[in-house]
């Protein structure tokens, strides 16, 4: 940041009087401009026992395996956001939308939460933001073509959960190296 957005000012990196970290201030009318984590909200499509995955048609990570997902925006709740990114993507609707897992990612300053759903049918298609979308069984998800590491987190909890029908609410820290997957080799994953 240069430049401050309520007067047009330059900004300096300082801690600000009455703070402990440091932040972007105006020089000429004081504005503090903070910056807070984004959150990414999405969901587990569920139909039959199969999960919904979509191939990512932008960047980062184009061409590889994600869940419906994005950027939470102003004036909706993270289930909205889920539910909106969802049919985004995958041009389908969702319900019985049920919290699963949290993760905090500090090194990239996000937070990604993702839902369990259910398909209300399976009129899918690939969205604007997807090359394809489809439905797979556990022995047929693309391990190695995953695009980020909640991702595969996400979906090997549910698989184990699955097991014994019990899904709890999972939140959990993931730095750079703790990112990596039991199954999906995040080697060169490079977010």
């Amino acid at each position: 940041m240069k430049f401050c957005s309520q007067c047009g000012s330059p900004v300096s990196w300082q801690t600000p009087s009455g703070d402990h970290r440091p932040r972007f201030v105006c020089s000429s009318c004081s504005t503090v401009h903070y910056q807070n984590p984004k959150i990414v909200a999405g969901c587990l499509p569920l139909w039959h026992g199969q999960v919904l995955l979509c191939r990512r048609a932008i960047e980062p990570r184009r061409g590889f395996w994600t869940l419906p997902g994005g950027f939470m925006e102003n004036n909706e709740t993270m289930e909205q956001a889920a539910v909106r990114e969802t049919l985004e993507e995958a041009c389908v609707r969702v319900e019985g939308l049920e919290l699963y897992t949290l993760f905090d990612l500090p090194h990239i300053h996000q937070v990604h939460v993702f839902f369990r759903a259910r398909l209300v049918d399976t009129n899918f298609a690939a969205g604007e933001e997807s090359l394809e979308v489809g439905l797979f069984h556990e022995a047929e998800i693309p391990w190695p073509e995953l695009a980020f590491p909640t991702v595969g987190h996400t979906l090997e909890y549910f698989f184990e959960d699955r097991v014994r029908q019990l899904y709890p609410v999972r939140n959990e820290p993931l730095a750079p190296l703790i990112a990596l997957s039991r199954r999906t080799p995040w080697n060169n994953f490079d977010r």
